[in-house]
């Protein structure tokens, strides 16, 4: 019999895999049950839920590159069979949460996936009862916990290695800038948490509103109060595609030079690759996985299926390594809650990661910088969670 928390029930926001919604307090799976059992010396039956059937040109990219990430991810495996079966959502909460109903009833022990924060939700309270586990490729913390983990990168993960970076540099205050709307309101949250369990202090916080107007009209406000806190940083929550490459500009004609104040990132500022050629981003710091090991990945990706991987794609490979190597001991409670959470974590194209018991994740991040418009690891991601600063 499950205790069903009310985090678990809340109504999830409409919100894409880099969209997000306000965070609930997620429940600790511990407190509801853990999985089903499984018979290891059998192929396990693992459900792929993708988006495709939409109607949307790059949800079927989408779908067709996740399918193509997981078969990758099982023709590495030893000594372990998967018996994946492929769903289709059509991008849609409802259907989802029909297709993982239809996925255990065709005997599947876990889900992987769907994509879309709402349908993650519908599908993973389909199946809560049937003690089913299912690994979304949201980064939507605000559905994590129950039976749901998410595997995107998220932005408490990123702000927490940058921050505890920026501390072992010798910075002493930062100002967080971010947007006005709820992927910017959450950024400025996890920013400001990760300050507080830091040594860097929150020198203050400036909102914008997501226009060429109201970027502009913030930048005083940003001068004043890096001017007036004495702040030797400022973290800005804007992407390549929004406010960053107008900022990049803007802040240091107004004087706040990248010489004297660290510019941060919570966004990759590597990608688009045209964005390396902005002045104003040289030396500044972002988080990335391993790059060495998300470049193999690609690499591969690229000779057997011919075509470049969707960006999210990883995700999929990531979770059939993380079922295959807790299947590979040969435990009959390999797919349980508490043995997704093992601290020890696992090994994903882009590095390590492992899922926490409140339905989140952590992932071993490098920190890189700009200069002379190339991409300079600073700070090598971690290889193991030991020890590893987390």
């Amino acid at each position: 019999m499950f205790t069903v928390c009310k985090p678990v029930r809340k109504l999830a926001r409409a919100a894409a895999v880099l969209a997000t919604a306000t965070i609930l307090t997620a429940c600790d799976v511990s407190s509801i049950g853990g999985g089903p059992s499984i018979n290891t010396s059998k192929p396990v039956p693992v459900a792929l839920l993708v988006p495709a059937g939409s109607g949307n040109s790059g949800d079927a990219e989408l779908a067709r590159s996740l399918e193509n990430a997981a078969r990758l991810a099982m023709s590495d495996l030893q000594n372990v069979q998967i018996d994946l079966r492929v769903y289709d959502t059509r991008g849609n909460s409802g259907t989802a949460a029909t297709v993982a109903q239809q996925a255990v009833a065709d005997g599947a022990k876990i889900i992987i996936g769907p994509v879309y924060a709402q349908a993650a939700n519908s599908a993973g309270l389909a199946v809560l009862n049937n003690k089913v586990n299912l690994l979304s490729f949201s980064n939507n913390t605000s559905i994590a916990g129950g039976n749901v983990f998410v595997l995107g990168p998220t932005f408490e993960n990123t702000a927490n290695r940058l921050v505890n970076y920026a501390g072992s540099r010798g910075k002493t205050g930062t100002v967080i800038v971010h947007s006005n709307d709820a992927a910017g309101r959450l950024g400025q949250s996890a920013i400001a948490t990760a300050l507080s369990n830091s040594r860097v202090g929150n020198a203050g916080t400036v909102g914008y509103d997501r226009s060429q107007q109201g970027v502009i009209n913030s930048v005083p406000t940003i001068k004043a109060t890096v001017a007036s806190s004495g702040a030797d940083s400022i973290f800005l929550t804007s992407t390549t595609a929004g406010a960053l490459p107008l900022y990049s500009q803007l802040l240091p004609e107004a004087g706040v030079s990248p010489a004297t104040t660290q510019y941060m990132g919570l966004t990759r500022w590597d990608i688009p690759a045209q964005t390396l050629e902005l002045p104003g981003v040289q030396g500044g710091w972002f988080a990335l996985p391993d790059p060495s090991k998300a470049q193999a990945y690609r690499q591969r990706y690229n000779n057997t299926y011919g075509e470049a991987p969707h960006p999210i794609s990883g995700l999929a490979y990531d979770g059939i390594a993380a079922i295959a190597a807790l299947v590979s001991q040969g435990k009959s409670d390999a797919l349980t809650a508490s043995a997704l959470t093992q601290n020890a974590g696992f090994q994903g194209v882009g590095g390590i990661f492992r899922l926490r018991p409140n339905g989140t994740n952590e992932r071993g991040l490098a920190i890189a910088t700009i200069q002379n418009k190339q991409v300079v690891v600073i700070d090598p991601a971690p290889q193991s969670f030991s020890g590893a600063g987390f």
